[in-house]
């Protein structure tokens, strides 16, 4: 294998360069593969979400969502409840999206609506944001309402694909806030206070670039076999990493707990 991940053939041999033209055939190739993908999550999300709000699991038997799609597709509990999570966070968008199109029918007779809207978004980011869809979902919302009262086409499809794709990636660069308290009568306390939550916005940029080598779909020992050579290199332990890969993951800032924190 050469250094970047291709392979000679079989007498060693370097392959011949392509043209401009044969290497923008291949890349255009790529493009439509990718995007074909970025569909097709959006498709099962939109599928997922209907068999689960009819409970298609009970007429066939099975006890739950859980036990259905182990039956019938084998994957695993964990696998089965975020296919649910990434469903209900395209159900915020497009919700959104209805809602905020609203505003501007009246211009025009084809708005661009939820339905058949390719968002362009990947299972991982709506995974990434499914614990704060509701957030995801006001920035969409507010932001297309501003658009309309600014007299521009917020129900333009390629407006409101730009609107939905920046409130996500918006959300997801955003640590979650930090559970509301009281402040601290202590000053020391106080200080500590704003180090543990520096300490937690640094970790979850980290946790968010850690997501790009090892996707979500990884266990934690899967990712750890992955991650381990790049934290050793930046000089990050491991077990930090992962923590800080969870807390990307989860929005859950407990994952930092006797780690990190």
């Amino acid at each position: 294998m050469t250094r970047d991940g291709g392979h000679h053939g079989a007498a060693g041999s370097v392959p011949a360069p392509l043209t401009v033209a044969q290497a923008r055939t291949v890349t255009d190739g790529l493009r439509a593969a990718m995007d074909d993908v970025r569909r097709s999550v959006q498709v099962l999300a939109a599928r997922v979400q209907a068999a689960h709000t009819v409970r298609v699991w009970t007429p066939l038997g099975y006890a739950s969502w859980e036990t259905y799609c182990a039956a019938e597709f084998g994957i695993s509990r964990a696998q089965a409840y975020r296919l649910l999570d990434v469903a209900r966070a395209l159900a915020a968008i497009q919700a959104a999206v209805t809602a905020g199109t609203e505003v501007s029918l009246m211009r025009d007779t084809h708005p661009a609506t939820a339905t058949g809207l390719d968002y362009g978004l990947s299972q991982r980011a709506l995974l990434a944001v499914s614990a704060r869809a509701d957030t995801v979902a006001e920035l969409i919302t507010r932001r297309l309402a501003t658009l309309a009262r600014d007299g521009l086409t917020a129900h333009d499809a390629a407006t409101v694909r730009a609107v939905v794709r920046q409130a996500v990636r918006d959300v997801r660069t955003t640590p979650p806030p930090r559970p509301p308290a009281g402040p601290p009568a202590d000053p020391n306390v106080a200080a500590a206070r704003v180090i543990v939550d520096e300490l937690a916005a640094v970790s979850h940029a980290i946790g968010e670039l850690l997501l790009d080598v090892a996707p979500a779909y990884l266990s934690d020992t899967e990712a750890a076999d992955i991650l381990a050579p790049l934290c050793n290199e930046i000089g990050e332990d491991l077990d930090h990493g992962l923590a800080a890969r969870r807390y990307a993951l989860t929005g859950d800032r407990r994952a930092l707990f006797g780690t990190v924190l």
